[in-house]
């Protein structure tokens, strides 16, 4: 029983603060709520008042934009204003002004119109007097016609002959004065320029020849060059591309071929191979390619040093590794090479004397005989291949008609293909840089004027381009177009079996017919 007391009371107490709890609780909330609303009225009314007082800024501004810019209206419109009456004052002056020149004009029409009428009256006064005069020179013309019995258009035609007359024989004289003094001064200015460029140019005149045979120590090495079953010769003549001949010739083998360059490889290639002593297949091929590599090098670097020392640029680099071919190509004995440095040096000297392009001339004449660096290769005379070779590597048509026409055949149109084609003969000209004597030369065009002779209807022929070119004269009454074409084909095939000669020989036959009558 006094446990159960315990609990209520526990219980009644439990409750009792509860309450108490509770109450203290929804108090405390009801301050908070006060509170809350108590600080939401102060922010309302401090917004309240901040958005008033923002309002008012925003207002103020407002008025000072407005006012700044009607301020800003008002100037502007002063300004207009005051542009407008200034332009206002300058029509006004231009009107003046015009009406002024409008008085001026209407002056000058009153004053015009008289003066017109002056002029009018003055004209016809003018042509009556000259009416007048005409009449008079008429009766004074039929008074001179009648007394010298010739009329005045005939005394007109005659005084214009004997004038004509006198003045052809005095432009006459002057001409024949002028090209006499021009003939002379001519002549002594192209000695003294030729003179002058042979002196200034110094160098050897050694004729080279092309090396053809190769030494050998003893006959035994034409054995182990020949090989066993000839597989040493035979892997030696398809790596170079030359015929290798082994005959009697005691010590010696003889090289064949047209190219110059391939010649040049077989030569050295053979050389290296007797020093070295191991010669089979696999020798041959690797001493080859070898000397190949070298051998291009050397011509590069040769055709390089060239135009170095003649002071030229621009030239492509693949007419530059065929100039350098020529070292290796000989003509009468005569290094092609040096023969072109030759006609070059003498061209731009003279070149220099006359007051024309030196460049010009060295250029052209170092390339005016590269074609003889492939004319073995290519169909043609060694000019038009050259021009054709220059034309293709982007060479002026300066360079290309001098290279052309520099043996004659065409017409130079440059001074500086004139120098070059003269530079050509002196370079061939001069002692001892040919092999070739006058007499052996002689020989040569004589014997190709009897081979063209011995053809039925051959009436003339003549050897012309120092033996490059033959022209034939047959008789027409014997010989049809046909017999002519027959002829020329003939007489090259006759030259080719039978003559030795450098380059091309151009066969012309030339059949004319004439008929001539008198009237008696």
């Amino acid at each position: 029983m006094f446990d159960m007391t315990y609990v209520l009371i526990a219980v009644a107490a439990g409750v009792i603060t509860g309450l108490i709890l509770s109450l203290v609780y929804k108090s405390a909330l009801k301050s908070q709520k006060s509170t809350i609303e108590t600080e939401k009225k102060k922010i309302t009314e401090g917004a309240l008042k901040e958005a008033d007082s923002l309002r008012k800024e925003a207002a103020l501004e407002a008025k000072d934009i407005i006012y700044q810019a009607k301020t800003d209206a008002e100037k502007e419109l002063r300004e207009r204003r005051s542009e407008l009456n200034h332009l206002e004052k300058r029509l006004r002056q231009k009107e003046e002004s015009i009406e002024r020149k409008f008085d001026q004009i209407d002056k000058r029409d009153h004053e015009l119109s008289r003066k017109e009428k002056e002029n009018s009256a003055k004209e016809k006064g003018l042509q009556e007097k000259e009416a007048r005069y005409a009449q008079l020179i008429r009766e004074q013309a039929e008074v001179l016609e009648r007394i010298s019995g010739i009329t005045a258009e005939e005394a007109k035609q005659e005084l214009l002959r004997r004038t004509e007359e006198e003045a052809r024989f005095e432009v006459a004289k002057i001409i024949k004065r002028v090209e006499d003094e021009a003939k002379e001064t001519a002549e002594k200015k192209a000695k003294e320029v030729i003179g002058s460029a042979i002196q200034r140019y110094a160098s050897d005149y050694v004729a080279d020849a092309t090396v053809t045979a190769v030494s050998l120590p003893n006959d035994e090495m034409k054995g182990r060059i020949i090989g066993r079953e000839g597989r040493n010769i035979r892997a030696l003549e398809a790596a170079t591309g030359v015929d290798l001949i082994v005959d009697d010739t005691p010590e010696m083998v003889t090289l064949s071929g047209f190219d110059p360059v391939r010649r040049e490889v077989a030569r050295l290639s053979l050389e290296r191979l007797i020093t070295d002593g191991r010669i089979h297949p696999t020798r041959i091929e690797e001493i080859v390619e070898k000397v190949k590599k070298e051998v291009d090098i050397n011509i590069r670097e040769e055709g390089e040093k060239s135009v170095f020392d003649l002071g030229l640029s621009g030239i492509h680099p693949e007419l530059i590794k065929i100039l350098g071919r020529l070292k290796y190509r000989t003509s009468y004995g005569q290094n092609v090479l040096q023969h072109s440095r030759e006609v070059a040096y003498f061209a731009g000297m003279m070149a220099s004397e006359l007051g024309v392009d030196p460049k010009l001339a060295k250029r052209a004449g170092l390339l005016h005989d590269i074609g003889k660096a492939v004319d073995h290769e290519i169909e043609g005379t060694h000019q038009e291949i050259g021009a054709n070779l220059a034309k293709k590597f982007g060479e002026n048509n300066k360079v290309v008609n001098a290279i052309m026409v520099h043996h004659g055949e065409g017409d130079p149109i440059t001074v500086e293909a004139a120098l070059v084609a003269a530079g050509d003969a002196l370079s061939a000209a001069r002692p001892g840089v040919r092999r070739e004597s006058i007499e052996h030369y002689l020989k040569r065009l004589e014997n190709l004027e009897k081979m063209a002779l011995s053809f039925k209807g051959v009436e003339k022929c003549y050897a012309i381009q120092a033996g490059r070119e033959i022209r034939i004269i047959v008789k027409p009454e014997e010989v049809n177009d046909e017999m002519s074409s027959l002829i020329a084909r003939d007489l090259s095939k006759k030259i080719e079996a039978e003559m030795s000669y450098p380059g091309q020989i151009k066969v012309t036959v030339i059949r004319e017919s004439r008929y001539v009558e008198y009237a008696k």
